[in-house]
Formats: structure tokens, C-alpha cells, sequence
């Protein structure tokens, strides 16, 4: 049985500044701070969020290698049957500032879907 189809926002935050290998986007540098990455589920949102939420699976996506590193401190849950993955990333970046080129976005058009906050929210 599938689950409900959806996107969302992860929030993770990075106490230190790291560099990170991500797959094949390489070596990245990331300033310590509160980040937002923004991905789709259409299969069910609330496996994929919870897979993220325990972290320690194989490393699969971009955000599995920062997850690694980082504590994931919630999630916004959009609920939707069609992926609104690039409608609530360019919400995103109009609050916040797009880090590591290519993160998550292989296959769209968005330039990124990683974001550091510029304020640091919530907390």
C-alpha cells in the first residue's frame, strides 16, 4: 500500500563548518547554520521523511550526506498527489540562500534544492 503523496521541507542544522563529500557533486563546504532542503515523495511522504528523520540508511541521495552530519531538527509536510518540490523551493529561496549547485535538483531545473536560512529560525 502507498502511502500519501506529498513534498516538503526538511530543516537540519550544522553546529560546525564542514566539508562534506556529496556523491557525485564532490567535495562541498558548508557554514554552520540552520538549512532547508526541500524534496518530494509521491510514493509517500511520511516513509521518506521518517527515513530521513533516523538518518544511518545507505547513503542514497544528496541529502543522506549531509544528514549524516547533520541533526534534522522538522519537517513542513505539504500534501499533494502531484510534486510541488519546485513551486515550494522557489518560495524557499526568496528567505533564504541557495548552497551546493545541483543538491538534490539532478532532475529539474531549480539550480538547488539546499538552502541556508538567513536568520536563524527556529531556535
Amino acid at each position: 500500500m502507498r502511502g500519501q503523496p506529498g513534498s516538503y521541507i526538511l530543516f537540519l542544522r550544522l553546529p560546525d563548518k564542514k566539508s562534506i563529500s556529496i556523491g557525485k557533486l564532490g567535495m562541498i563546504g558548508f557554514p554552520a547554520g540552520l538549512y532547508a532542503y526541500v524534496g518530494s515523495a509521491l510514493g509517500g511522504w511520511e516513509a521518506r521523511v521518517n527515513r530521513h528523520m533516523v538518518g544511518g540508511r545507505k547513503l542514497h541521495w544528496h541529502i543522506d550526506y549531509l544528514r549524516a552530519e547533520a541533526r534534522v531538527e522538522g519537517a513542513i509536510i505539504f500534501e499533494s498527489p502531484e510534486s510541488l518540490e519546485c513551486r515550494i523551493n522557489e518560495a524557499v529561496e526568496r528567505v533564504a540562500l541557495p548552497i551546493a549547485p545541483g543538491f538534490g535538483s539532478s532532475d529539474c531545473g531549480c539550480s538547488t534544492h539546499l538552502h541556508l536560512l538567513k536568520k536563524d529560525w527556529p531556535g
